[in-house]
């Protein structure tokens, strides 16, 4: 049969099945081309389209379970778009593989031609640095002092935390590392980042002996991190980047200005501009324990590369998986809703409004679209 070049192959589809029987490996690939045959018209027969080097060799991964056999089947193809729907379409057809009664659904239709620009843009990103730069002579001047004060940032503590000389009796807590870059670049070197939303022990321990002013971004997010920070840690004072804005993109001024407008704690809980921001309403949360933290790293191990969501009740038992593609419109249907998510793959902010509405109070991803959310957010 032809074989379709690895330059040429532009779609692979990814599917995943299900049989009540014993199945071997040609069993489904007879099924594949056996079953779909007519369906589509003579322009997109599979037998066809393979000897033609449309499509290529259709891999096959077969896993015994007692008497149930479950797999992957995986198809190159170098057809455009619609075709390559509709043959994934006429897959999930498939009612019956070799002697059993089976079910095919299609997890995702991958653009292999994503991952070549994906390195295109990189490698072009690399070839760009390469380049010499401009022989001004201010030019050099800044990028050796800007060199200079980055070479500044250290790390601090087991979670290697970016930050600048915290030798003072001050420090300034920000959220992220590009936050500490852009305060050293201006020249405020006793600053540190949290590396997330979750505050690491090491600031904890820091603000027992230092005085802790929190800076944050100036988004709903900064403020509910605030929240986060006072609970756990003693802050004296709070400095937030003007509303929409991001603690690493404010100018040199606009930063002084920000930390200058600082306020303690008690002050900045008792403006009405916050408590209009963050409602007054709480959520009743979850409380994870270590070994609780453990077996939810450990499920979203096993997890991970499957493309599916696990639904858990507040115990840790398993409700269900389900597609992560159909994850929204689960969570908004009225029965078995989780009280916690382990998704694969990164949260993005349509799961989390979903997550919200359906009452979700834990999720545990490994990447986050965003942090806005009162949602408890697990980075595994």
């Amino acid at each position: 049969m032809a074989k379709i070049s690895p330059v040429s192959i532009k779609y692979m589809i990814h599917a995943i099945f299900m049989a009540e029987g014993a199945l071997e490996k040609p069993d489904v690939i007879g099924a594949v081309f056996g079953q779909t045959e007519g369906l589509l018209g003579a322009d997109l027969e599979m037998r066809e389209l393979q000897k033609e080097g449309k499509i290529g060799r259709i891999e096959v991964e077969v896993e015994r379970d007692n008497k149930r056999t479950t797999g992957v089947i995986k198809i190159p193809t170098a057809l455009d778009q619609s075709e390559t729907t509709l043959i994934a379409a006429a897959i999930e057809t498939i009612e019956r593989i070799g002697p059993c009664d089976s079910q095919i659904e299609v997890e995702k239709i991958e653009d292999v031609r994503g991952s070549k620009r994906d390195y295109i843009i990189e490698r072009a990103k690399k070839l760009m640095g390469d380049i010499k730069g401009s022989t001004d002579s201010r030019e050099i001047s800044e990028e050796i002092k800007d060199s200079a004060k980055m070479a500044g940032i250290k790390e601090y503590g087991k979670s290697k935390l970016p930050c600048g000389d915290l030798s003072g009796n001050e420090v300034i807590v920000v959220e992220g590392r590009a936050d500490v870059l852009n305060l050293i670049k201006r020249g405020i070197n006793n600053v540190i980042a949290m590396n997330g939303t979750k505050l690491p022990d090491e600031i904890k321990e820091l603000s027992k002996d230092k005085g802790i002013t929190l800076f944050v971004d100036g988004d709903r997010g900064g403020k509910l991190i605030v929240q986060n920070v006072v609970d756990n840690a003693k802050v004296e004072n709070i400095a937030i980047a003007p509303d929409g804005k991001e603690v690493e993109e404010l100018t040199g001024k606009e930063i002084l200005m920000n930390l200058r407008k600082k306020v303690p704690v008690e002050e900045f809980f008792s403006k009405k501009k916050y408590l209009e921001t963050v409602p007054e309403k709480k959520v009743e949360k979850i409380s994870l324990s270590d070994e609780d933290k453990s077996k939810l790293k450990e499920l979203s191990s096993e997890n991970q590369g499957t493309g599916k969501a696990i639904f858990l009740n507040e115990s840790l038992e398993e409700i269900k998986k389900v597609s992560v593609r159909g994850l929204n419109s689960a969570l908004r249907k009225p029965s078995e809703k989780p009280a916690i998510l382990i998704i694969d793959g990164t949260v993005t902010s349509s799961i989390i409004k979903a997550s919200e509405e359906a009452g979700v109070q834990v999720i545990a991803a490994k990447n986050f679209a965003t942090t806005d959310t009162n949602i408890q957010l697990l980075s595994l």
